[in-house]
């Protein structure tokens, strides 16, 4: 499985439910990365998107503890166990886990591969990713050129799980 996130220097991927910064490469990558895809958010994140929409050309599942929470366009589950049972026939390089927070840790385990668009800034932050750099499970295999958007200078990195 995959995550796929955008962290700035402390990782911190959020402010008031919000992203730090929409950098138009950014969005491009994770639009090429996850079309066709399966995709797993929370009911936040899926209400952040343009409408509270569904991802257009994905499977999109959304995870809510609310048993009345329903939306068109998507499955909705209850739980990671439920979730999982959901994501079991789709091959796994094809399950992007997309945010928000408490997603990300939920599902952190399951994952074997994220894309992260790392932005050399540091913002004012309320939302943090585990820091892949310190977690000794994880190690970064590939990372771009820094490209920059106005002021801001970024990288594309790829860390994978270390297997034992």
């Amino acid at each position: 499985m995959n995550l796929i996130a955008a962290v700035d220097r402390n990782w911190a991927i959020g402010k008031d439910g919000r992203l730090l910064v929409s950098i138009p490469a950014d969005k491009e990558l994770f639009r090429m990365e996850t079309r066709g895809k399966t995709v797993i958010m929370g009911r936040k994140t899926l209400e952040s998107m343009p409408g509270g929409q569904p991802l257009y050309k994905r499977t999109n599942i959304v995870l809510s503890r609310n048993p009345g929470f329903s939306v068109k366009g998507a499955v909705v589950c209850r739980s990671v166990e439920e979730t999982l049972e959901e994501i079991k026939h789709v091959p796994s390089e094809d399950v992007f886990v997309i945010g928000g927070a408490d997603i990300y840790r939920e599902f952190l385990p399951f994952c074997d591969t994220a894309h992260i668009t790392y932005i050399d800034y540091a913002y004012h932050a309320d939302t943090y990713l585990t820091n892949l750099d310190r977690d000794p499970a994880w190690r970064m295999n590939m990372e771009t050129d820094e490209y920059t958007y106005f002021n801001l200078c970024y990288t594309f990195r790829r860390y994978v799980r270390i297997k034992n």
